[in-house]
């Protein structure tokens, strides 16, 4: 198990592609299209397509023509009959000022739209992420319990041959039973725990075409300087702060508009009638205006209070994404250097176990205490397939955050 596990981390330290190749990482398209596809992003896109329409609809103003009319057949006691009617055609109009606040509300209201639609297909790029990671990692940790399996067997195999040839006790082929069956449970659920990682993936992405295996955890390896870049775009590119700076911009609109719609808008219209038969006929202008109240001036409050609590929304959204940038950092440098005490922990269970070894075989080291080496060994193998997979995943999460992977606009 050891040697084949030592290959296999030279193997892939030296085979192992660059970052920007995205090693271990399904291809562009498929993850492209898989976002799209995922119905969180489909409502948020269904939202802006509906944002877009309210957007014109305010822009074009709900002011519409109002056609009204009457007839009336009129009895004079003792004289003739008389048709009487009717008609008026009228027209709120809004007041200067008030359609370009209404199509600036109208346009952020848009701008939000549009930066939620792109935040939500980050969120289920990190959903992604975080799915597949998790598959990774379990695989990766069954694939050592693999290995560690077929270890076991081969020295069970090889003491129950030196215990029938009288140079082995039954009291050591009790023990590689035992280590034997404690692998075999380590690997049940490392195996269980990957096919559970991979069906929960399938099932939130299932246009996402996924191999049959697991592919292998790359070596985590990005400059400090890098990650600090990384950092700073999570801030300059986040959807979250524009969301809500055109939020912001939106309830200073709405605001404006209030404030400006406690003088009403006028209703003009024309106005023709006939009465006694066409005797009498005439046409006029009406002009009618709604006197405002006490009713909109607590709406226009309303609405100032609203851009007040939306500019300090926009200052939180700020700081939550400064906040994801440092951490982001933070976990990605510890989780590299937790990757790398791991590796340098491997190499030194390696050499004890080299050690143990030689050591039983000249009969100076029991089998109790080569087992525990090999054991020691096989959970080191463990903490280091688990520690790069968190490394690598911490490392994706800040790409993902910074829109360096699967998010470019």
């Amino acid at each position: 198990m050891i040697r084949r596990l030592a290959s296999m981390a030279l193997t892939a330290s030296v085979l192992a592609a660059p970052l920007a190749a995205e090693p271990g990482l399904p291809p562009e398209e498929a993850v492209a299209a898989a976002l799209l596809d995922h119905p969180s992003v489909i409502a948020a896109h269904a939202r802006l397509e509906a944002a877009r329409a309210r957007a014109e609809a305010t822009g074009k103003g709900s002011h519409e023509f109002t056609v009204q009319g009457s007839y009336t057949r009129r009895d004079v006691n003792g004289g003739a009959a008389f048709d009487e009617y009717d008609a008026q055609l009228s027209r709120p109009i809004r007041l200067p000022g008030k359609a370009r606040l209404d199509r600036e509300i109208g346009t952020q209201s848009t701008a939000v739209a549009e930066n939620v639609a792109e935040d939500a297909r980050h969120e289920a790029a990190l959903l992604l992420a975080a799915h597949w990671f998790d598959w990774l990692s379990a695989s990766a940790q069954a694939e050592v319990d693999r290995a560690a399996v077929a270890n076991y067997e081969a020295a069970l195999a090889a003491i129950q041959r030196r215990r029938d040839l009288r140079d082995a006790a039954q009291l050591d082929v009790d023990q590689a039973e035992a280590a034997l069956a404690e692998a075999r449970r380590a690997l049940e659920q490392s195996s269980g725990l990957a096919a559970l990682a991979r069906t929960r993936l399938a099932a939130q992405f299932p246009g996402l075409a996924l191999p049959q295996q697991a592919p292998e955890v790359p070596l985590p390896a990005m400059a400090d300087a890098r990650l600090s870049q990384l950092g700073d775009e999570v801030v300059v590119n986040s959807h979250m702060i524009a969301a809500a700076e055109a939020e912001s911009a939106r309830m200073a609109a709405v605001a404006d508009r209030a404030k400006a719609d406690r003088t009403a808008d006028p209703t003009i219209g024309l106005r023709l009638f006939s009465e006694f038969g066409g005797l009498e006929r005439g046409a006029g202008v009406i002009v009618s205006m709604p006197l405002g109240g006490g009713h909109r001036r607590a709406v226009a409050a309303e609405a100032s209070a609203g851009a007040a609590a939306a500019q300090a929304d926009e200052q939180l959204a700020r700081f939550d994404v400064a906040e994801t940038a440092t951490a982001d950092v933070t976990e990605a440098r510890f989780r590299i250097a937790s990757w790398q005490r791991a590796r340098e922990a491997v190499s030194g269970q390696m050499a004890a176990l080299e050690k143990l070894r030689r050591g039983n075989q000249l009969g100076e080291i029991d089998l109790a205490d080569l087992l525990l080496g090999e054991r020691m060994v096989h959970d080191a193998f463990r903490r280091e397939a688990e520690a790069r997979a968190e490394a690598m995943r911490a490392i994706t999460k800040l790409r993902i955050d910074a829109h360096d992977l699967w998010l470019g606009d």
